[in-house]
């Protein structure tokens, strides 16, 4: 074999298996696999020449059968093992195989260590097709790569270049049921775009001008141009892939406790074969002891140990990335299953970072369409941030939340096509904008000014107007004419599913805190809405990080910490667990977390909790499995109860089980799946 788990040094678990191309090899195909299987069949032939068929001429061809499957078996453990404690001084569970299959052979029982090789090699082919299928469903990600992209050049002519050619800036166009070669931004063009293989987000989303468009989205109708915004080689798709192959190449903790264990075992388990047929001798027949001490090489051999963590933890990131979840390494993987409170920022983790219209006033006179209309037509001059909002909501989109009309609450309704037409065809004139207060102009002969309530006197609506600011809005006055005509309160609203997931945090026994540079006000209000009575707020990035390391103190148990943004980064990398908020958010905030979500839905982090702790349970179930194959079988093989052949079988079957458990990690259909449903 070319490197195994099963070899008790903590070895890269990217190293423990074959090359990527040989990954793609059918197992019945690979010299690792068909050689072991080659083995089986011989000795399966000689044992059916020697049970079945009468007669002496069976037995020197069943004792050829039974060497060609040693030999066979033997080839793929063997050379490893001794180039291992020649060129390293390596004493590796291959070694002790190697001793006890020429021990056997010694002895005249060519037939049980013909069956110890065998055994042996198929349990290391199993791992290795284990390690595969993690690292196959990684990888399947790339696949979502077309290979080609129909580049727009500047006269308008186009022409079809390798992915690898692609490089930001250039435009490529889309058209209904291809997939994106790299991230982007939409330029012109309408669509829905099909994200479930790279987000998990059942339903399609709506694409237009100035929305991202993520490598491997699927363009469902339409045609869209996107401009690249990364390189094809070097995307949000690779970069997943990258941190992911990172997971494969480091342990978890109970990695490295199951390493410490098995390692001392090895020396141990030859010092303790060498006692027994010492000491075996000394009081009896040497031959019996000498034969029991070879027994206890094989019954004591750690390999079940070496292996049954590496191949959960491999499965289990690997499974995690098919539901949106980015595991870095395999401690991390394991903290995450140890969590018990969770730290999360506001802007673009608990919200949308995407302030949007939340409530409209309008007084007697004025409707909706006209405040907005005129609001829109003024601030589609501005660059403020808030202007992106009101225009949206003057446009064919509909905002999130209630409207008050006067003093009556309803739902703001975007404007219909003939508001917004009008205003797209308004005429604005003598347009002045005054830093920090507002905006003002005259709009089709009408004078129109929106701006800070500070600036401009909310009138009679005053009251109104502090109770929106005290639910955590920004609120714009509109006056027409110098009369107070409308107010619009706009603010970055929670994620639609922050309640449910903050309710569901509480229902697994995880505590929560807000953290967050925001005014206080305004943390305070969607902390209430979303159930968060932790709150702390107006915090810079190294407050957050002196926050998370007060909860660590405060004994709630392992802290995670959940951001998006730069400022986050500080606090994820304090945090016992970084999660970023998606894969391709802040490279600051990727690079010091832990895990990252490839999309942006909340509930992937009781998903990803849920998915952790069942790992770590089944981490432990393969720990206690494979000491007690060992407690168990040292005695019986000491005392003769078992021979050499019975524990070989007993021990290679149990480490089958424990791969076979392992491998239970990588299935996600058992937990619950996100309920999608469009915002």
């Amino acid at each position: 074999m070319s490197g195994s788990a099963c070899g008790c040094e903590a070895t890269s678990l990217a190293d423990a298996g074959p090359t990527e191309s040989e990954e793609h090899t059918p197992w019945w195909r690979r010299t690792s696999v068909i050689i072991p299987v080659l083995s089986g069949f011989a000795l399966v032939a000689g044992l059916a020449l020697e049970w079945f068929v009468p007669g002496a001429l069976p037995e020197p061809a069943a004792q050829v059968l039974f060497w060609a499957s040693l030999l066979l078996g033997a080839s793929q453990f063997a050379p490893g093992a001794l180039r291992g404690l020649v060129t390293r001084g390596r004493l590796g569970i291959g070694l002790l195989m190697t001793i006890s299959a020429i021990g056997a052979v010694v002895l005249g029982f060519v037939e049980e260590a013909a069956a110890l090789a065998f055994l042996y090699s198929i349990v290391e082919a199993l791992e290795d097709i284990a390690m595969d299928r993690a690292r196959t469903g990684l990888r399947s990600l790339l696949t979502l790569i077309p290979a080609n992209a129909t580049v727009l050049a500047p006269d308008g002519t186009t022409r079809t270049v390798p992915v690898s050619q692609l490089a930001a800036g250039d435009r490529f166009r889309l058209i209904a049921g291809e997939r994106s070669a790299t991230d982007g931004v939409v330029r012109t063009g309408r669509s829905s775009l099909d994200v479930s293989a790279i987000t998990g987000e059942s339903i399609p989303v709506e694409a237009g001008p100035g929305d991202e468009v993520l490598a491997g989205s699927i363009n469902t109708s339409g045609v869209l141009e996107v401009e690249a915004t990364a390189p094809g080689a070097d995307n949000s798709l690779t970069t997943v892939v990258g941190l992911v192959e990172q997971a494969q190449a480091r342990k978890g903790e109970r990695a490295r406790i199951a390493d410490r264990l098995a390692r001392p075992l090895v020396p141990g388990v030859l010092i303790l074969a060498l006692l027994v047929a010492v000491i075996g001798s000394l009081l009896g027949d040497p031959g019996l002891w000498i034969e029991r001490a070879l027994v206890v090489l094989v019954a004591a051999s750690p390999c079940a140990l070496a292996i049954s963590v590496p191949i959960t933890v491999v499965s289990a990131i690997g499974a995690a990335t098919r539901f949106g979840v980015v595991v870095k390494s395999g401690a991390a993987f394991e903290r995450l299953g140890g969590i018990r409170h969770l730290a999360l920022d506001k802007t673009g983790t608990l919200t949308r970072n995407r302030p949007a219209v939340a409530r409209v006033l309008t007084v007697d006179g004025f409707t909706e369409a006209e405040v907005l209309g005129w609001a829109a037509a003024l601030e589609s001059h501005s660059s403020h941030p808030l202007a992106a909002a009101i225009t949206a909501a003057a446009g064919p989109v509909r905002a999130s939340g209630p409207v008050e009309a006067g003093k009556e609450t309803g739902r703001v309704e975007a404007a219909e096509a003939a508001g917004a037409a009008d205003r797209e065809s308004a005429r604005v004139e003598q347009l002045t904008e005054s830093a920090g207060q507002g905006i003002t102009g005259v709009v089709d002969g009408a004078r129109i000014a929106a701006g800070s309530p500070r600036w401009l006197d909310p009138g009679d609506y005053a009251a109104e107007v502090e109770e929106l600011e005290g639910r955590g809005m920004t609120v714009v006055i509109v006056h027409r004419d110098g009369r107070m005509a409308g107010a619009i309160g706009v603010r970055d609203e929670l994620r639609p599913e922050a309640g449910e997931v903050i309710a569901s945090l509480g229902e697994r026994g995880l505590g929560t805190t807000m953290l967050t540079g925001d005014n206080a006000r305004t943390a305070e209000a969607l902390a209430g809405e979303a159930g968060i009575a932790d709150v702390r707020s107006e915090l810079r990035p190294e407050d957050k990080a002196r926050a998370v390391a007060e909860l660590q103190e405060s004994g709630r148990g392992p802290v995670a910490m959940i951001g998006d943004g730069i400022n986050d980064a500080p606090a994820l990398a304090s945090a016992d667990i970084g999660i970023a908020m998606g894969a391709t958010g802040a490279d600051a905030a990727v690079e010091s977390a832990d895990v990252a979500f490839t999309g942006d839905d909340l509930r992937l982090i009781p998903r990803a909790v849920d998915h952790a702790r069942r790992g770590r349970r089944i981490i432990n179930e393969n720990i206690v499995l494979s000491l007690a194959i060992i407690v168990v079988l040292l005695p019986l093989a000491i005392t003769g109860v078992l021979g050499l052949a019975a524990v070989v079988l007993v021990h290679e079957i149990a480490e089958v089980v424990v791969i076979l458990n392992g491998l239970r990690a990588a299935r996600v259909r058992g937990l619950v799946a996100l309920d999608h449903r469009p915002a």
